[in-house]
């Protein structure tokens, strides 16, 4: 660990009332980082810094870990809110340690299919926590808003059948809480009987339970019939499963649209690829026969 930065200090004098003795990045976003700090109580927690333009920000964040610690373990919220007069804000969790599931998968010492039947049922719990009708829903229209900004019109022309699959759920479907960024580094094994704790809550918001579903299946690469009956027989809630389809689709040209060119998006190419011959219903055959590049 090094010396803490100014606002790694600030936030832990503000939020905590202590100071910050040191500090190890472990991660930087595009509006975010994420801080293991040693404070000089001698506790140890995490602080995750956001950008004033940051949309979601530390207070989301806390409000939805709030509203699940209930219905499934989370790490304790210590403090949050602003940290300077430009509107960054700052979250402070307890810190629960580094071992996570995927560590636990890529050693081998939890296999793949026990580690998605372990992620459907998670989020069978997470998606059975209440949601307040005052806190907002995420709009459809605003996941294809976005993703219209970085994709060529044509790809999104392709998807165009399963973006009406998804738009054309009834408005009387239940919203739950999304994590939004569910996969097995964002599961933290914690305590003596290595519970599983959910982290992470940067994207969380009420939206529809086969989305995050499908989000999970998408980001633990789990593409084969078996995979995802392993996640899915575990979770106990009833899917659509038509939309969870068509949401793989939509999240998979999501990745796609994020990549790196070269060997991320050779990748992320090849799954939409794969998914085209799976389920062909749900893609516009392109006139031209070209495909994303």
């Amino acid at each position: 660990m090094t010396a803490p930065s100014l606002m790694v200090s600030r936030a832990c004098a503000t939020l905590l009332g202590t100071s910050a003795r040191s500090a190890e990045r472990l991660k930087t976003g595009s509006r975010t980082a994420v801080y293991k700090v040693g404070l000089s109580d001698g506790r140890s927690v995490i602080v995750k810094l956001y950008a004033p333009t940051a949309s979601r920000n530390a207070i989301t964040e806390a409000t939805a870990i709030r509203a699940v610690e209930a219905a499934v373990p989370v790490p304790r919220v210590l403090g949050c809110g602003a940290v300077s007069d430009a509107g960054a804000t700052a979250l402070v969790t307890a810190d629960l340690g580094t071992r996570t599931l995927g560590t636990a998968v890529r050693s081998g010492r939890v296999p793949h299919a026990q580690a998605l039947k372990d992620l459907g049922s998670i989020l069978g719990r997470l998606h059975r926590a209440p949601v307040a009708r005052s806190v907002p829903r995420r709009p459809f229209f605003d996941s294809v808003s976005s993703l219209a900004r970085r994709c060529p019109s044509d790809l999104l022309d392709r998807i165009a059948p399963a973006l009406a699959l998804i738009a054309d759920t009834p408005d009387t479907a239940p919203a739950v809480w999304c994590h939004g960024d569910l996969h097995f580094d964002n599961i933290v094994l914690s305590g003596p009987r290595h519970t599983p704790h959910l982290v992470d809550f940067t994207d969380a918001a009420p939206g529809r339970r086969e989305s995050d579903v499908a989000h999970a299946l998408v980001m633990t690469a789990a593409h084969t019939p078996w995979d995802r009956d392993a996640l899915t027989s575990s979770y106990p809630l009833a899917l659509d499963d038509a939309r969870l389809s068509a949401w793989v689709v939509l999240i998979t040209v999501r990745c796609w649209a994020h990549s790196i060119p070269g060997k991320d998006r050779a990748l992320w190419s090849s799954r939409l690829t794969d998914l085209t011959r799976r389920t062909p219903h749900l893609f516009r055959t392109p006139s031209t026969g070209r495909t994303p590049r």
